[in-house]
């Protein structure tokens, strides 16, 4: 009985921060504004994550790790499909677990941004993860001549920041497209734009049936 409160008392003050680090940001909110939206007591913060500082890395690091996992499912793949098919399965998959935690995602894209030794470890460590599976699936796709030869690296930089926009400017979505970020339709007409994306700037068109084009004069 008391490991089941202390459950739903653990998950009641993820929810509550996760609301106020997008809200009033990690700065502006403090332990007892987590505490007071959660219902719960000061104290059973500190006792679950050692303090605010604790509770932000446990997010973030939590997040990334389900997050790596999706490219990884789609990396151990290579073997068995082709590395166009493994590359829109990991935009599937890492579109599909943000959109589940999307307002996780935007915390945690947010805080990404900034300079400190969490982020710098969390580079090295769960982004570093991220750019290797995706560097081996480009690899093997210039190998076997699916994907045109170009940089790794750019095309990835690229690719990350098309991931994560709807999740990191949610509001900027909605005031000036009207569109609805949260909705599903949204995510899959995004990934939709994603995966033509992928056809007509990753892959040899030759290998699709698609005539390059030729402009006159």
């Amino acid at each position: 009985m008391k490991q089941e409160r202390d459950t739903v008392s653990k998950r009641s003050v993820i929810q509550a921060a996760i609301q106020l680090f997008n809200t009033k940001g990690f700065n502006g909110t403090s332990v007892r504004d987590i505490a007071g939206k959660a219902e719960v007591n000061v104290a059973l913060i500190s006792y679950y994550f050692n303090g605010k500082k604790g509770l932000a890395e446990f997010l973030m690091t939590s997040f990334l790790e389900g997050y790596v996992k999706e490219i990884e499912a789609a990396y151990q793949q290579l073997d068995m499909r082709s590395a166009k098919t493994c590359l829109i399965d990991a935009i599937q998959r890492v579109m599909e677990y943000q959109h589940q935690n999307r307002q996780l995602a935007r915390f945690v894209h947010r805080e990404i941004t900034f300079d400190s030794v969490l982020v710098r470890e969390i580079m090295t460590t769960y982004l570093s993860k991220e750019k290797f599976y995706f560097s081996k699936i480009y690899e093997v796709g210039f190998a076997r001549k699916e994907f045109r030869p170009q940089s790794i690296d750019y095309i990835i930089m690229q690719m990350k920041g098309m991931l994560s926009m709807p999740f990191l400017h949610p509001q900027y979505i909605l005031e000036v497209h009207h569109i609805q970020p949260h909705e599903h339709y949204f995510i899959d007409r995004y990934t939709k734009q994603l995966k033509e994306w992928i056809e007509l700037y990753i892959c040899e068109t030759e290998s699709w049936g698609v005539r390059p084009l030729v402009m006159n004069g």
